[in-house]
């Protein structure tokens, strides 16, 4: 059984476990414990963090004291595990690891609201690979997790199309998992074995500054225009036993993505100063600014991502809806 099968089969074992243990809380959380990985995507959650929004939000809704925890973890596939296990009570990720938790508890684990969405580029340092079916069997792709990341998930919408249904994973034995920041130092290592990195947003133009490194896939060209990429999704127990942690989450995200559409600069040096990458404020605002980009709580064109996976097997039951897979406190938003 493959690493990837492996994961899959974790999942499920775990997930019938939460759908059969179903008690209902008597009390708010005092603790809210919330992931997110490294990239742009997630400049709302470093808003929130830095100008502690969810605090200041569930103190007006009469939730005193909140403790707010913020966990960094590079693997979407290690974020998911933390969450069916209790470790964590959300996660933001890519859309298809919400996606893949959604059909394995049957509907407990849901989205809570949309995060963001940038175009992001599978790039490489090998000169002979123009097009994806370039790489071969000696070349290495890295990205956050293999099958099922956003990466992976786009990686095989383009393979599907190039090559029909069933060939989805026809570069998965050359895949590597490894997070964002220690993919582009093995990409800029010319010794390393990893030689492509399907990236995002900085670290894709970090590692494209680089002599000889050059994008071979946009992810809005495979997917005909702008979607969103991350999520926050959490399950449907912990929704309903915290009305007003969650309604102040929402809240402050909204409040958060207000900020980036008022000043971009502001809230680049915001999560500059937080993180420390490795990128300037002004390529940051244009990264930021990039035309077909998303950073709102409204999930666009998730459906693209939910009728893939239930073609490639990855899902047991294709949602009708994208409202399906939402809490719905997001149902009176234009999602799709």
């Amino acid at each position: 059984m493959s690493p990837a099968s492996r994961m899959l089969a974790g999942f499920a074992a775990v997930a019938i476990a939460l759908v059969a243990a179903h008690p209902q809380a008597v009390a708010e959380t005092t603790e809210f414990r919330i992931t997110r990985q490294p990239s742009i995507l997630y400049l709302q959650e470093v808003l929130m963090e830095e100008k502690k929004l969810i605090e200041k939000h569930a103190a007006a809704l009469g939730v005193k004291d909140l403790k707010v925890s913020w966990v960094n973890i590079t693997s979407g596939g290690v974020a998911t595990e933390a969450l069916l296990s209790g470790s964590v009570d959300v996660v933001t990720s890519g859309v298809s690891n919400m996606l893949l938790l959604w059909d394995r508890t049957q509907g407990s684990v849901k989205g809570i609201l949309g995060v963001a969405g940038l175009p992001m580029l599978l790039v490489t340092r090998n000169p002979a690979i123009k097009t994806i079916k370039d790489f071969g069997p000696n070349d290495r792709i890295a990205l956050p997790t293999i099958k099922v990341s956003m990466q992976a998930t786009i990686l095989g919408i383009e393979l599907e199309k190039l090559y029909g249904p069933g060939n989805s994973n026809k570069l998965e034995s050359i895949q590597v998992q490894i997070g964002h920041p220690d993919a582009t130092q093995a990409l800029l290592n010319p010794n390393h074995e990893i030689n492509s990195h399907f990236s995002a947003p900085p670290f894709q133009q970090i590692a494209l500054k680089s002599p000889g490194v050059h994008a071979v896939l946009k992810s809005t060209d495979v997917l005909g225009g702008p979607a969103t990429v991350t999520v926050a999704f959490g399950t449907q127990k912990f929704v309903d036993a915290n009305p007003l942690v969650t309604k102040a989450f929402i809240a402050a995200f909204d409040e958060a993505s207000e900020m980036i559409a008022k000043d971009p600069k502001a809230a680049a040096e915001v999560y500059l100063a937080a993180t420390r990458e490795k990128v300037s404020a002004d390529d940051l605002v244009a990264m930021i600014t990039e035309p077909g980009g998303i950073f709102s709580a409204v999930p666009k064109r998730t459906m693209i991502y939910a009728e893939y996976m239930a073609r490639a097997g990855l899902l047991k039951k294709k949602p009708a809806d994208w409202k399906d897979y939402f809490i719905a406190a997001m149902h009176d938003r234009a999602g799709s």
